[in-house]
């Protein structure tokens, strides 16, 4: 039986935007997710490489899936909102309409997504400045980052959308704008993928250096002149209308925004590990890297002074975690790239209905698959003739080159089940390979790295995190709540609610560490030749465009 003294639980939403879908979460103090709920949303490519959305199509679904998640609790027990969200660039003009940003006018869709490749000249000329703000991105900008976007929407669409614009958003600052009606940035947007930083804020001799002169005016009003850390409260909170919108209470607390990948590392980096017998326990969150693995990965790791590392996004100070450093490295097609693979096979229709009828998923069965024809191999060596080089959307950590191609060194005329099997873990093992890549250059910049955590889509496939244990060499930390990115979106709302002393306190208490994958070190040799390898195909690849260029 209840005391009646008994303090009645309190409860956080978290918002999620992702590429394909917007997700919330009833999030309760202990981090544990009472409710789940997710939409679709629409993803326009007019033309290659060209990502479009809309923000009214996103707000509406944050609206429908927050109300789901909230039905039937009394209102006054939920604290506070936080919301996370890609990277993408929100246009709307002075009334706050949206702007069309692309050449036919639709208005409606006024969204650049963070993936979209349009602006490859534009960043080009970017880097040419070596301006000094390039040092904290890994000295390289890269296309998916704000500014080159903004310079084609002035070169591209200067009367129809970059003379009327009123606010460049980024994704995550629209909706804590939507949600208040409080123009303020996230310091995680703003110094991740626009050039600000925490202590000198924005740098003038940049905009104006690369053409972009008219954001500078009215302290630069469009972009962001009002900064906060995340988690802090954005104004008065929900406003009437948000609220009404949303099904929620009128005033609660909003939270400044993060970025989506940075509300994963936010709700896994954090946890408490004791008694689990891992590397990272009793030493600094610094010995940790959060990878937040879906449509593309993220590689977090944090420290206490500023790392440069080539190649890898950042040092961002206070960008994830408070008084902390972040570099973010990262691979521009995970999730999205196995689906391309597996997808594009001879064999996928065979695939899809066998996995039908095992009333299983497509990666279940291959992943069953792959255990019978194993024989008594190890699964993983069953590629030992078979070879990805991962970057079919190019590379974004550490060699910053996005022109590199995807390459695959082992096929034969066989069209099977077995062959599709081969490829998908070959793939998989690229991936993992790459993040392999990532953190050695981590490493040799000056990161003590021992543990990964891993949240995300792809986090669900155990053949995944098998063999990011196996190639790294270093144990994987998985969730208890599978969806870490919402658990990190609701510690903002937490935050926000005044409930917590700090973002780090929320963390640990509602950060909750489930499964852990210890490496097969007894593999060790077969994944360092497949190293070698994969290093090997770069350089040749390198090699082979050379050679073309000479001709």
């Amino acid at each position: 039986m209840h005391s009646k003294k008994q303090t009645p639980v309190k409860y956080y939403v978290g918002i999620d935007v992702g590429s394909a879908s917007v997700r919330a979460a009833l999030v309760d103090e202990f981090g544990t997710v009472v409710a789940h709920a997710d939409q679709p949303i629409q993803i326009w490519e007019p033309q290659p490489d060209h990502y479009e959305q809309s923000s009214a199509d996103i707000w509406a679904a944050c609206c429908s899936v927050t109300k789901k998640v909230v039905r039937g609790l009394d209102a006054g027990r939920i604290r506070g909102v936080g919301f996370d969200a890609t990277c993408s660039l929100v246009v709307v003009d002075k009334q706050f309409q949206p702007l069309a940003v692309n050449c036919e006018g639709q208005n409606y869709r006024n969204i650049i997504m963070w993936m979209d490749h349009r602006a490859v000249s534009q960043v080009e000329r970017i880097n040419a400045t070596q301006h000094r703000v390039l040092s904290y991105v890994g000295g390289v900008m890269s296309v998916e980052m704000q500014p080159p976007k903004l310079l084609w929407i002035k070169e591209n669409l200067h009367e129809s959308c970059w003379e009327k614009a009123g606010y460049f958003f980024d994704l995550p600052d629209f909706l804590s704008w939507k949600a208040t009606g409080v123009t303020a940035r996230s310091l995680c947007t703003v110094v991740c993928k626009w050039t600000y930083t925490s202590d000198g804020g924005w740098d003038d001799s940049f905009w104006k250096m690369i053409g972009l002169e008219d954001v500078v005016k009215d302290k630069y009003e469009k972009i962001g002149n009002h900064v906060l850390s995340p988690g802090e409260p954005v104004g008065k909170g929900l406003t009437p209308e948000a609220a009404k919108d949303l099904g929620l209470p009128e005033g609660i607390a909003v939270a400044a925004s993060l970025i989506d990948a940075h509300a994963g590392g936010l709700g896994v980096i954090g946890a408490d590990v004791t008694g689990h017998n891992l590397p990272c326990e009793n030493q600094p969150i610094t010995s940790r890297v959060a990878m937040i693995c879906g449509t593309s990965s993220c590689h977090m790791g944090v420290s206490e002074t500023p790392i440069f590392v080539p190649g890898v996004w950042g040092p961002y100070f206070s960008a994830m975690v408070p008084g902390l450093w972040l570099n973010e490295g990262g691979q521009s097609a995970t999730g999205k790239l196995i689906d391309h693979v597996v997808r594009g096979h001879v064999a996928f229709p065979e695939l899809q209905s066998k996995a039908a009828a095992s009333a299983c998923s497509i990666y279940t069965y291959l992943n069953s698959h792959l255990d019978l024809i194993k024989k008594s191999l190890p699964v993983g060596f069953l590629t030992v003739d078979l070879h990805v080089w991962p970057d079919f959307h190019g590379n974004r950590s550490p060699l910053t080159d996005l022109t590199l191609k995807g390459m695959v060194v082992g096929l034969t005329l066989s069209r099977g089940l077995d062959e599709l099997a081969l490829i998908y873990l070959a793939t998989i093992q690229a991936i993992a390979l790459g993040t392999r890549h990532i953190l050695e250059t981590m490493q040799a910049a000056g990161h003590h790295i021992n543990t990964l955590f891993l949240c995300g889509g792809l986090s669900k496939n155990p053949l995944f995190v098998q063999m990011h244990a196996d190639i790294t060499g270093k144990p994987v930390v998985l969730s208890k709540e599978v969806e870490s990115v919402l658990v990190g979106a609701a510690i903002l709302g937490a935050c926000a609610s005044g409930d917590f002393g700090s973002i780090q306190e929320a963390m640990a208490k509602m950060g909750k560490i489930g499964r852990v994958v210890q490496p097969n070190h007894e593999h060790k040799r077969f994944y360092d030749k497949k190293y070698e390898v994969f290093l090997k195909l770069v350089e040749h690849q390198r090699e082979y465009r050379s050679i073309m260029n000479s001709f």
